[in-house]
C-alpha cells in the first residue's frame, strides 16, 4: 500500500431496454421500470474469478497473529482465494538479517517459517513481495514515514543483496520442496516510483534491485517466478518490458497498482476527471495494451493491489457502497488481467499505527474484533457467480452459469460514495429460461450492513464483548428469499448502493 500521499461520479442506473411485451401495468407503474433480457442462448465466454484470486494484508509480521489467522480463514470460506501479499518480509523485526561481530551476514529464517506455515495451513500460498531493506545492509538509514518505520535504501553492498536473496530461496526450496515454492509468486519490492525507493534516479536504480533480484533467484532455481515492478498509478510497465528484453532479465510477469480515487494526472498525464467507477479498469486496460503492443504480448498481468480508496474513508471502504463498486470493476475488468488483489483481507494493520477505532475507513474486508463489512459481504455474494459469462446488454448486471448449468446474475444499483442514490425497480424478462423461482440474497442498508446497530450502541470507540456479538450479527447476511418467477418474469427493487445477487431455479 502506498503512503498517504494528497488527499463523482454519475449514478450509473440500470441500462433501460425497452421489451415489446412489457405489460401496460409496468409501463403505467408510479416507479420507472428498467428491463434487463435475460437470454440464454446469448455468446458466452469462460469467466475466472479473477478478483478474488490473490489479497493484500497488513506487513508480513503481523501473519503472526492470531486475529489476522482467523480473519484469513473467514475470507479463504468466502472466496477460496489462492495467494496473499505483504510488505516488509525482511524488516529488522522478522530478524532475517544480522551481521556478527566482524560484520559477516548472518541469516535466520525461524518466523519465516512460521509466516509461511500459517498461511499454508490455512490453505493459502504466499505471493513474495521482497521487500524492505535490512537496517544492517542499507547504504544509508532511510526510513519510511509508515508507523513501523521500513527502510526504503538500496543495500550497501549488492553483493551482499545476492547473497541474502539466494539463501532465502535456497531455505524456501529447502524446506518446502521446489514443487511446491515453484507455484509462488517472487515480486520485487513495492511502489518503487514512490517514497519506498530512496535509490537516485528511482527508474534506473530499480531496475538494478530487479535484475539482482531476479537472477539471484533464477540461480537457485529457474522454476521460481519472478516480476515486478509493483508501481504506482500503473506506472513503469512497458518500460520494464523494454529493460528486461534488451537486457536477457528474467520476467515471468508484471504487477502493478493503482486505486479508485488516483488522479487523471497520475495514472494517465491528463488533467480530466475520471469517477471513482471507471478508474480502476481503465488503468487495467491501459497496461494490458502496452503488453500487447510489447515484445512479450502473453506476460501475465497480475494487479497486486487495488481498492475504492487509497485514503481512509469510512463512506467508502467500510460502507454499502463496496458491493455495486466491486461488481461493476469485475464487469469491466473481464478478460483484461490474470489476476487481482484486493488491499486489504483484514484490518489486522499497523500502516498509520495501531486501529484507534472499529470503523475508521480501513482497507480490510474484516474490521477489528472480526467485524464483517459490507465488502466481505460482497465479496461472499460475489464468489456465487458462474465461471462462464453470457453475454447481457446491461452496465448494472452480470449474467454467469454455473458448471452444473445454473444461471447467476449480479444486479446493482451504483451512485457515487458521497450520493444517497435512488431505489431502483428491475424487471429481469427472461428468454430461453424454464427456472419457476429465484433466491435472492441482497446487500443493502438493512441487509449485511452493521451501521444501524452500530448507531443505535452509541458507536464505541471500544465495544464490549456483548457488543462486539451484536455488531457480528448484524453484519451477518440474512438467507437468500425465494421469489416466484411469474410470466418469464421477475422484478425487484434495490434501494441505492444496492447488491443483489439472484440464483434462477
Amino acid at each position: 500500500m502506498r503512503a498517504m500521499r494528497h488527499w463523482h461520479i454519475l449514478g450509473l442506473g440500470l441500462l433501460l431496454m425497452v421489451w415489446p411485451n412489457v405489460s401496460q401495468v409496468e409501463a403505467q407503474s408510479a416507479q420507472p421500470q428498467d428491463v434487463i433480457v435475460i437470454d440464454a442462448a446469448a455468446p458466452r465466454h469462460p469467466f475466472p474469478h479473477y478478483w478474488e484470486k490473490m489479497f493484500g494484508s497488513g506487513r508480513a509480521i503481523l501473519s503472526l497473529r492470531e486475529s489476522y489467522r482467523s480473519d484469513l480463514r473467514s475470507v479463504k470460506q468466502i472466496t477460496d482465494f489462492s495467494y496473499v501479499r505483504f510488505h516488509g518480509l525482511f524488516n529488522d523485526e522478522v530478524g532475517v538479517y544480522d551481521e556478527d561481530a566482524a560484520g559477516n551476514p548472518v541469516y535466520n529464517f525461524s518466523y519465516i517459517d512460521q509466516i509461511y506455515d500459517g498461511l499454508l495451513a490455512s490453505g493459502v500460498r504466499p505471493f513474495v513481495e521482497i521487500s524492505f531493506m535490512p537496517n544492517k545492509m542499507a547504504a544509508r538509514n532511510i526510513l519510511h514515514a509508515f508507523w513501523y518505520k521500513p527502510n526504503v535504501s538500496p543495500p550497501k553492498d549488492w553483493n551482499r543483496w545476492d547473497d541474502l536473496i539466494a539463501a532465502f530461496c535456497r531455505h524456501l526450496v529447502e524446506h518446502y520442496g521446489i514443487d511446491e515454492v515453484s507455484q509462488w509468486y517472487f515480486e520485487v519490492w513495492n511502489e518503487p516510483n514512490l517514497d519506498f525507493w530512496a535509490g537516485d534516479r528511482k527508474q534506473e536504480t530499480y531496475w538494478d534491485l530487479y535484475d539482482h533480484t531476479a537472477l539471484a533467484i533464477k540461480k537457485v532455481s529457474p522454476r521460481l517466478r519472478v516480476g515486478g515492478p509493483a508501481t504506482a498509478q500503473a506506472a513503469w510497465v512497458d518500460a520494464m518490458i523494454r529493460h528486461c528484453d534488451e537486457k536477457h532479465i528474467p520476467l515471468d510477469y508484471v504487477s502493478t497498482h493503482v486505486y479508485a480515487n488516483d488522479t487523471a494526472k497520475d495514472v494517465f498525464g491528463t488533467q480530466e476527471e475520471i469517477p471513482r467507477d471507471q478508474m480502476v479498469c481503465r488503468a487495467v486496460n491501459k497496461v494490458h495494451n502496452q503488453i500487447k503492443a510489447s515484445t512479450m504480448p502473453n506476460l501475465p498481468l497480475i494487479w497486486s493491489e487495488f481498492n475504492a480508496s487509497y485514503k481512509n474513508e469510512p463512506e467508502v471502504t467500510d460502507s454499502i457502497y463496496m458491493g455495486p463498486w466491486m461488481a461493476d470493476m469485475i464487469r469491466q475488468c473481464d478478460g483484461l488481467v490474470e489476476s487481482m488483489s484486493y488491499w486489504t483481507f483484514s484490518d489486522v494493520f499497523e500502516e498509520q499505527g495501531v486501529v484507534k477505532t472499529p470503523f475508521y475507513g480501513g482497507y480490510g474486508l474484516i474490521a477489528e474484533d472480526g467485524i464483517p463489512k459490507p465488502a466481505f459481504n460482497a465479496f461472499k455474494l460475489l464468489h456465487k457467480l458462474g465461471d462462464e459469462r453470457i453475454d447481457l446488454d446491461s452496465k448494472s448486471a452480470l449474467l454467469t452459469r454455473r458448471k452444473d448449468g445454473q444461471l447467476v446474475l449480479a444486479v446493482w444499483n451504483y451512485s457515487a460514495p458521497e450520493q444517497a442514490g435512488t431505489a431502483r425497480t428491475i424487471t429481469l424478462h427472461l428468454k430461453g429460461v424454464s427456472a419457476k423461482h429465484a433466491l435472492v440474497s441482497l446487500l443493502d442498508h438493512e441487509h449485511g450492513d452493521f451501521h444501524s446497530t452500530n448507531e443505535k450502541i452509541g458507536a464505541p470507540r471500544y465495544p464490549t464483548m456483548k457488543q462486539i456479538e451484536e455488531l457480528r450479527h448484524a453484519a451477518d447476511l440474512p438467507p437468500p428469499e425465494v421469489r416466484q418467477i411469474k410470466g418469464g418474469q421477475l422484478t425487484i427493487t434495490l434501494p441505492g448502493h444496492g447488491l443483489a445477487l439472484i440464483e434462477l431455479k
